[in-house]
């Protein structure tokens, strides 16, 4: 396999088509459908996924991809994948569907179970952001410079910075924010959440309600990256392709681990 750094523009290239396919579908009056399980689904996240299975399948013929459009697979088959790409065609689509911006596009490469590489494109807001293990975390906006991003450790005195879900807010989570102190909540969609806390914005994403895995794959490479976590409510890192179910557990993302965020919960 190439190396990160010979993967990182491919693959932000990738990234930056299927992002310019969903604009041009957002810019129509385009059709809504309901997937199984009552999730919304648009012709933009198969005209996403397609292009993305390609592009992949081009690059690393070798490697094998996961996409939330195409995953079926079996156990049996995935769970015999040491390296595979894990894929969010759009992640948001219901903030596709309202039409406010906060849509990504994910790219993550899984390797024994972890995330090491990810890729995080916000079309309308011409946004990449970009980690990988080894090579730190950046962000670039429309054709300007690359920037590199950190976590931020935590200001004790001033009130914490939490991220939570524009569309998935509940008792769980105001449950939580009562335990927490002085704090501000900034609500955002899609994996956007994660790019806050990987860029110095916030301080913690508690995320209480059903995600998939290929929903913070990238994510966690990034904010890892970056120097933060992504962990389950044991405060262990969130591993991937360990079961049947592609259901995450519930998660926090946290830019400062000094804190005791067990005793929060």
């Amino acid at each position: 396999m190439m190396a990160y750094s010979e993967l990182m523009p491919a693959v932000v290239d990738i990234s930056m088509e299927a992002g310019g396919k969903i604009l041009d579908i957002y810019r129509t009056n385009f059709d809504v459908r309901k997937k199984d399980d009552q999730s919304p689904l648009t012709e933009a996240d198969m005209a996403a996924h397609d292009t993305i299975i390609g592009r992949l399948g081009e690059l690393t013929p070798a490697i094998p991809v996961l996409s939330e459009e195409s995953a079926e697979v079996p156990f049996e088959t995935r769970s015999q994948w040491q390296t595979y790409w894990l894929v969010d065609p759009m992640d948001g689509t219901r903030e596709f569907v309202k039409r406010n911006g906060e849509f990504t596009v994910n790219i993550a490469l899984i390797e024994d179970g972890q995330p090491t590489m990810g890729v995080i494109y916000a079309p309308v807001l011409a946004a990449t952001y970009a980690g990988a293990r080894g090579l730190g975390s950046w962000k670039q906006v429309d054709d300007g410079g690359k920037e590199a991003i950190m976590v931020r450790q935590l200001p004790f005195q001033d009130a914490l910075m939490v991220v939570g879900s524009r569309s998935h807010r509940g008792d769980s989570l105001n449950e939580f924010l009562q335990k927490v102190g002085d704090y501000q909540l900034i609500s955002m969609g899609s994996s956007l959440k994660s790019c806050l806390i990987a860029e110095g914005k916030a301080d913690i994403y508690p995320r209480f309600g059903p995600t998939s895995e290929w929903d913070t794959a990238a994510a966690q490479a990034i904010v890892e990256a970056a120097g933060g976590r992504l962990v389950t409510m044991d405060m262990q890192p969130m591993r991937y392709n360990t079961k049947e179910s592609l259901l995450n557990p519930h998660f926090m993302v946290i830019a400062d681990m000094s804190r005791d965020w067990a005793a929060l919960l």
